[in-house]
């Protein structure tokens, strides 16, 4: 067995300080860490990965804008106004800006609350003499600008740090449920029925069931074809990634086939199949509306920036460069501002697309501004040949891309073997959303959350350790059988802060662990002394050594691996007097069990083990 021998003094905290100074550090910001556009190196690979994004893009937009119970152009806006902003605020080179499945269907959800399928939209000055997907857009624009100005107000604000409050698996869980809700949505255009589009808790079971006998065939037997041959492909793609210059881009391939036979054999007039149609005209939001959609704008903006945020950083540590969390909430807020401004709705970035954007060979975001242009030459040249896509063809490829979503469900067995109390989280944040709607569910998940952080701290698995036998290491006296407990000695490890919410169940395991209430000693010990005081008044007691040992009942208590910035803070607040002194906290565990047993010696062969450690 190896083995290392270490002769080093023994070590308080003063003494450490005494003996090593403190250097003063200057931090890098992140303009340290930009570097110069390498043209020759970068520019190509840039290209190649901007047209390749651009044409997901084009494709995704068109797809998405259907979650978001919009017309599909609008779509296109998302995947262009926002990618040009974010091209100059934003500190990620590699994620993909635009429509994510989940905030689309976030916003729908607000658009259908305020003008539903069936009866009259809500009262709004905005909306005289506009048609019902005119209001649908101003809607989805509003609430879009003012969930920019969320976004902006927190970067500006520095408080980017309530990301982390979304943990991995909450996100995992809510995500899962949406795409529950987003498999449910597009089965309308799957199956070609006109189900009007509900918001409460039971529009999911509401839209499976109703009108199924009236499924358009045509539409049923397109979407089928399409997401079989797009599974298929993307099984491909994933299989031989490594051997394949860049992804087969199939779900682009089969539109425009979709697109030829739908023209060809005029599905709109002789099945009575639902297409894309033609390209609108940018509209500007409405300011009413912002009343009306402020509570559904707030979980919009806190999703789109984690989501993002999280893809981002997946990204920067992969390929080594820094992202800010403050900077990225203004560039998306900036990028939902004005993009809301021309029609576009809530833009963040999905993982599939950024995949494609990374996978072929995206250097920075040069390639989402060619993308960009690649949405525009679509939008303003070429636009008028997807008139004739069904929507059927959109719903098929939303369905296809579920599948990394919906396979989340895999990872609860794990959780439940690694951390109960997440698993719980997952699960409850997923069936809350699922039940109760995204909104609800995202506050029931942020609440399971907050209850687990809380029980964590204020429940914290505190343990008594001892010494492994001629080592310097100390475990759990519970898992051990060669251990070594120096008599009188107890040493306490508690592995949370201690505040006001967990000080009570600090104290009743201290007391527990120690074998005795230090108050209740205490009182025994004052009532001892004015005993002893009366008796000695009245000469019919005479102080002896031993009755001085009675009166010295005290306990030495020492402090080992504090944080220095707490040892600070307790120094600049004048904690330390004559009783309670620095000299008390120790710089590891081993330098404070070598001081004790200095101060107080235990003839024992164990004990001469421990030292010589």
């Amino acid at each position: 067995m190896k083995q290392y021998v270490v002769t080093r003094p023994l070590y308080s905290e003063d003494a450490f300080a005494d003996e090593h100074e403190k250097i003063h550090r200057h931090h890098k910001t992140v303009r340290h860490h930009v570097k110069i556009y390498q043209l020759k190196e970068w520019l190509l690979s840039d290209i190649v990965s901007g047209v390749s994004t651009g044409l997901v893009a084009v494709l995704q937009g068109l797809a998405y804008s259907l979650l978001a119970s919009l017309p599909p152009w609008y779509g296109l806006f998302t995947a262009f106004f926002p990618v040009i902003i974010y091209f100059f605020l934003g500190t990620s080179r590699h994620i993909s800006v635009g429509a994510f499945p989940v905030l689309s269907l976030m916003v729908g959800a607000v658009v259908t609350r305020l003008v539903p399928d069936e009866g009259p939209p809500v009262n709004i000055t905005g909306f005289e003499g506009l048609t019902s997907d005119e209001q649908r857009v101003m809607v989805a624009a509003s609430v879009t600008f003012l969930m920019g100005i969320m976004q902006l107000a927190m970067g500006l604000l520095q408080v980017g740090f309530i990301v982390m409050y979304l943990s991995d698996t909450l996100v995992s869980g809510f995500t899962t449920a949406a795409a529950v809700h987003i498999l449910v949505s597009q089965l309308k255009f799957v199956l070609g029925l006109v189900v009007p589009g509900l918001s409460g808790p039971l529009s999911i079971v509401y839209k499976i069931f109703v009108q199924i006998e009236k499924t358009n065939v045509c539409d049923l037997v397109t979407s089928i074809l399409i997401m079989v041959v797009v599974f298929i492909v993307k099984e491909i793609n994933d299989r031989y990634k490594a051997k394949l210059p860049v992804p087969i881009p199939i779900e682009v391939i089969m539109t425009v086939i979709a697109c030829g036979v739908s023209y060809a054999f005029n599905f709109q007039e002789i099945y009575k199949v639902d297409v894309v149609g033609r390209i609108p005209s940018p509209m500007a939001p409405n300011m009413q509306i912002f009343g009306q959609t402020a509570v559904e704008a707030f979980p919009m903006a806190i999703v789109g920036f984690a989501v993002a945020f999280s893809v981002a950083k997946v990204y920067s540590v992969k390929h080594d460069y820094i992202i800010d969390g403050n900077q990225e909430l203004i560039a998306f807020g900036a990028s939902n501002i004005i993009g809301a401004a021309f029609k576009s709705f809530a833009a963040s970035t999905a993982l599939s697309r950024s995949a494609v954007q990374e996978s072929t060979g995206g250097k920075t975001q040069i390639a989402g501004l060619l993308s960009a242009l690649i949405v525009m030459v679509v939008t303003l040249a070429i636009g008028f040949l997807l008139e004739p896509l069904p929507k059927s063809v959109l719903g098929a490829v939303v369905i296809v891309n579920l599948k990394g979503m919906l396979m989340q469900i895999r990872e609860v067995p794990y959780l439940w073997r690694r951390d109960r109390p997440d698993c719980l989280v997952w699960l409850g944040t997923c069936l809350a959303s699922i039940l109760l709607g995204l909104d609800l569910g995202l506050a029931v998940g942020l609440g399971m959350e907050l209850l687990t952080v809380v029980f964590r701290a204020q429940f914290p698995r505190c343990s008594v350790l001892a010494n492994i036998t001629g080592t310097d290491i100390y475990k759990d006296r519970k898992d051990y059988m060669t251990i070594y407990e120096p008599e009188g000695v107890k040493i306490f490890r508690i592995p949370s802060p201690i505040f006001f919410a967990n000080i009570d169940f600090f104290r009743g395991k201290l007391v527990e662990a120690v074998g005795f209430n230090p108050l209740r000693v205490l009182r025994k010990r004052n009532k001892a002394l004015r005993t002893i005081r009366k008796l000695l008044k009245k000469g019919e007691l005479q102080m002896t050594s031993a009755l001085k040992e009675l009166i010295r009942v005290e306990v030495e208590v020492y402090i080992v691996a504090c944080d220095a910035y707490i040892l600070e803070k307790l120094h600049s607040c004048k904690f330390f007097d004559d009783e309670v002194k620095s000299s008390m906290f120790f710089l590891t565990l081993h330098d404070a069990m070598l001081h004790i047993l200095e101060k107080h010696p235990v003839n024992s062969e164990n004990t001469k083990v421990c030292e010589k450690v």
